[in-house]
Order: structure tokens, then sequence, then C-alpha cells
């Protein structure tokens, strides 16, 4: 008989070095700045063992000392932080109208940011007006696009990881090239990954926002267009195309079956909750408003009319919402983008009410908890988890 029984393999001193000082950079990222004390206490480490460890990583150009302790009994306790110039990073979040850029160090402080209209771009210089736009943030930062490390960017779409072309944008002129990605990080200087931009913003929520905790959630984006970010088990779902949670084309109870979907990019769900559709319900309460954002303000400001529009509003997100939710059965729904984050609680609680009537499965419901750009800080949180790996791992 044969005995398949393994001994196991005590790991090298060297593998033990790498876990503890990544370990160490992990608390000196989530806790700021740590004395050699507080970090072997904080890993079980000896202070021996810790103070070589500090050593390593202050000799690699990883931590810094930042000054000491004060206040305690005894001498003062050097501290020590991680190094914010071990490594940059960029985040870009792409719309049909301009392009957010921001710039940020490996600490996840965001250096320069910047708003850049793409009104009048001539499609055969979008890609490089955007690497313009970003090379103006990059100088704002007071660094030079060699000094990134990896660049993300979010686009309203999905990156075939087959044929290397955009999906679901026909209304993104300009990123259609068969040779996008090259393109970009031959225009940027750095390694460029592309993400759906629904995707980044539950990875914004999951990081610092609402989902943080939650394994298993759906968010939905409400603005423009209609979209979902899937996450199962704490990883997205991206779908063999990368084409998962695009929920506009879903079909819908309440609206014409579309057909066409890829000619007319659009498709049921899209037609009963998009942007037009959210106006012309507006139009219809009396309500005014150039966008979706504008009318739901004024709705919470409008007893009666205001309140049945908002009602209705919640009831055509929340059939969507049904067909998301019998499917994947989430612990928790987020509501971002613009046309959601306007009607704060209000629309929130209505939703979650429309949801409980129609669906078996009745997860929370919760409105982003992530100011400003959610697809901006899901980028750049993104390019920040690489570049750690990259640095941290390197050394």
């Amino acid at each position: 008989m044969t005995d398949n029984t393994r001994t196991p393999i005590a790991g090298t001193p060297s593998l033990l070095r790498a876990i503890n000082d990544r370990a160490a950079l992990e608390l000196l990222l989530a806790h700021g700045p740590l004395s050699r004390t507080q970090i072997g206490s904080l890993t079980g480490l000896s202070k021996p063992t810790a103070s070589q460890l500090l050593g390593r990583l202050e000799s690699a150009g990883l931590v810094l000392p930042v000054g000491t302790t004060a206040g305690g009994p005894g001498p003062n306790a050097q501290l020590y932080q991680v190094n914010p110039a071990a490594g940059y990073v960029a985040g870009l979040d792409v719309t049909t109208t301009h392009v957010r850029t921001a710039v940020a160090d490996i600490t996840g402080s965001t250096l320069a940011e910047a708003i850049t209209p793409t009104k009048g771009w001539p499609a055969a210089e979008t890609v490089q007006r955007t690497a313009e736009a970003l090379a103006a943030t990059v100088r704002e930062a007071g660094l030079t696009p060699g000094d990134l490390r990896g660049i993300v960017v979010g686009v309203p779409g999905a990156l075939d990881p087959v044929s290397g072309k955009l999906r679901y944008a026909a209304h993104l002129p300009g990123w259609h090239s068969p040779r996008l990605l090259t393109d970009l990080e031959t225009a940027f200087g750095a390694p460029v990954t592309i993400e759906n931009d629904v995707n980044l913003a539950a990875v914004a929520e999951q990081a610092f926002g609402s989902a943080q905790g939650s394994e298993d959630f759906v968010l939905l984006w409400a603005e423009e267009g209609l979209g979902a970010a899937i996450v199962l088990a704490g990883r997205l779902h991206r779908g063999f195309t990368g084409g998962a949670g695009e929920v506009g084309y879903m079909p819908v109870p309440g609206a014409p079956v579309v057909h066409n979907v890829r000619r007319k990019n659009s498709g049921g769900f899209q037609e009963l909750a998009g942007a037009e559709a959210v106006l012309s319900l507006a139009r219809r309460y009396g309500l005014g408003g150039s966008t979706t954002e504008a009318a739901v303000a004024g709705a919470l400001e409008t007893p009666g009319a205001g309140d049945e529009f908002l009602d209705e509003l919640a009831e055509r997100l929340a059939i969507g919402l049904a067909s998301i939710v019998a499917v994947v059965d989430p612990e928790l729904v987020v509501l971002s983008g613009g046309t959601a984050t306007a009607g704060g609680d209000r629309l929130r609680g209505s939703v979650q009410d429309a949801l409980a009537r129609i669906s078996i499965p009745r997860p929370e419901v919760r409105s982003s908890s992530v100011p400003g750009s959610p697809v901006l800080h899901g980028a750049l949180q993104r390019a920040l988890t690489s570049a750690r790996e990259s640095v941290f791992s390197t050394h």
C-alpha cells in the first residue's frame, strides 16, 4: 500500500520574512504610524524580529521614520509609516461627456484630480487627448508619467477578454480600436487595465462604502444608463465576455421588448428606467429638470406630485432588481449613480418596499456612501491593489 501522506514543508526563512514584511506594511496602511513595539504586538513578532523587519523595509525605501510617541512612560518610541513615494497610480472615469482623472500615492492619498470635458474631441484623437488630460493631472501632482506603477480606466462598457475589443459601448466614440489596450499603454507610458465603470463603483463600495463586510451584493447604477455589478463570494463576476451586469439590455415587464439591442444600444430596463424614461416620467408629473438628478431633487421638494413620481420611479427600479435578485439572491443591494443618489433615503426606502412586494428574496437596500465619483475611487483602489502587490513583493 502506498502512503500518500505528505509531510508539511516548513516555510523558508526568506518566505517567512516576506510574509512578515507584507503583514507589517498592511498594518501600517490600515493603522497609520506605528512603533516597533506596536508592530510586534499586532504581528506577534518579538522586538528584535520587528526591529530587523523595519530595518529591511526602511532600507528598501518602503517605510519612513515619522517622529516619536509622546506622553507615555519611558523613552519615546520611533514611529514608522509607509513611504508615500514607494509608488504612484492613476485612475480614470470615462463618460460620454468628460474624463475624470486622479493620481494617488501608494498609501492611497489623492495628490491631484481633474475633470476634462470631451465635447468636440475627434474620435481619432480620443486616446491621445485622454493621455494628455492624465499627463496634466500627473504634472499637477508633481510627478512625471514614468512615476506611475499602473493605471486603471473605468469605461461604460466591457473589454472582451478574447477579442480585446470594447463591447456594450457604441455610445463612446474613439474607444473601439482592436488595439485599444496597446494604444492606451503606448499613449500613457504605463501599464493600463480597462474595467467596467459600474464594477469599479462596486470595488469602492466594498472597500470603504456601503458594502464593507459584504461578500455577496449587487450594485445597481442608475444615471444616463443602467448597469449592475455583481459580487459573489467577495469577487466581481464579469461573465464569459465581460458583460455581466449589462442589465440595461434586460427585457422587463412594463417595457416593450427591444429587438436588435446591439444596433439600438438599448433594452427593456433602459427604456423603463434610463435617463430619458425618468425625465419623461418627471414631465408627466409636472416636474422640471434638465437632468435626472435635478428632476429627482425637485421631486423631493414637491409634496404630492413629487411623492407619486418617486414611488413610480422606485417601482420601475424594483422591477429590474427583482429579476436580478431572483437569480443572484444577494445579501445586499447598493443604489448608486446620479439618479439613485439624488433620491437619497426617500428613494432608497421606496425601492426597498417595492422590491419586497414583488420579490421573494428581500435583500437590504442601501444607498451609496462613497463621496465624489465612485468609479474614480474604484479605479484608484484597483490600481493601488495591483501596485502594492508589485511593490511590496519585490523588495
